[in-house]
């Protein structure tokens, strides 16, 4: 029992954040390649178990706000079924784990990482209260997925991939703070909750959502009609995709706005059936796309 507890404490669950790792082996035609892929898993597993990490000191440094959340005070340091001390140990047995996966990785997924687990641990202890340098950390915290995989297995990261990822991420962070914003709760325990909620406001978060959705959107079009992208995958077809993705915003800002979702990204993405399966039609689409001459199409 106190075993699942650890686990959960770990989110598993939010683990689907760090598939940003296998973007640069996708679009760099290397997904095929067998010996790549394997160190790219070794790269994701690495970012999974630090992102617990990440998880563990964030819920002991919000173990007393998380009390008073309707949903969060039943994570198991805000009930009390898993204690510091047993969190902490946890903890060092990921990092020992961490340690032991990145002696199969270069010195610069191992810098990447570092700095992930660095900038992370800025933004639990102080940067999370600070009004808009929140989202932008986190923001960065999907460039540093992006940019390990494709450190791991040393393949080149397009610049727009990097914008789009920016823009998507932002578009994430600012939907989960307009959620947060739109729950049913009182003033004074809202800011208990999340001190920075006092400096934001629904028509500053719509906003800000508004310009990060159309950044996401016109980045990746940008990115999926660039000469560049044009040359490498021999294709004018992959700008089709940008339908799917501009669906897939759409589709979120529906479930913000009606649905009033958003304080979890990962359940909306593994649960919303239309956004599954258009995600799914999406990644079959640009693997076409892209590997159809390797496939023999």
């Amino acid at each position: 029992m106190k075993l699942l507890k650890l686990i959960q404490l770990s989110r598993p669950k939010q683990w689907i954040k760090n598939l940003f790792c296998f973007a640069a082996i996708l679009f760099a035609l290397q997904i095929t390649n067998l010996d790549l892929l394997m160190t790219n898993i070794l790269a994701f597993i690495a970012f999974c178990f630090a992102s617990s990490i990440v998880y563990i000191f964030n819920d002991i440094a919000d173990i007393e706000s998380d009390k008073v959340h309707k949903k969060k005070r039943f994570r198991p340091l805000a009930s009390g079924e898993v204690k510091i001390k047993e969190a902490l140990i946890f903890a060092f047995i990921l990092s020992i784990l961490t340690v032991l996966i990145c002696f199969n990785l270069n010195y610069k997924f191992i810098i990447i990482l570092c700095l992930y687990l660095v900038i992370n641990l800025i933004y639990t202890f102080k940067v999370k209260n600070i009004v808009l340098l929140d989202v932008f950390f986190i923001s960065f915290g999907f460039i540093l997925r992006v940019e390990g995989g494709a450190y791991a297995i040393n393949v080149p990261v397009s610049s727009w991939m990097l914008v789009t990822t920016i823009f998507i991420s932002l578009f994430l962070a600012i939907s989960k703070r307009r959620a947060e914003l739109s729950q049913q709760t009182e003033a004074d325990k809202l800011q208990k909750q999340r001190k920075v909620l006092h400096q934001y406001s629904i028509a500053f978060t719509d906003q800000m959502n508004t310009i990060a959705a159309a950044g996401t959107i016109m980045s990746y079009a940008l990115y999926t009609a660039s000469a560049k992208t044009i040359e490498t995958f021999k294709t004018e077809n992959l700008i089709f995709t940008t339908l799917f993705v501009t669906y897939g915003i759409f589709r979120y800002l529906y479930l913000i706005h009606k649905k009033n979702l958003g304080e979890s990204p990962t359940q909306i993405v593994t649960r919303d059936i239309p956004i599954i399966v258009n995600s799914i039609i999406w990644l079959l689409a640009c693997f076409f796309l892209i590997y159809k001459s390797k496939i023999g199409f």
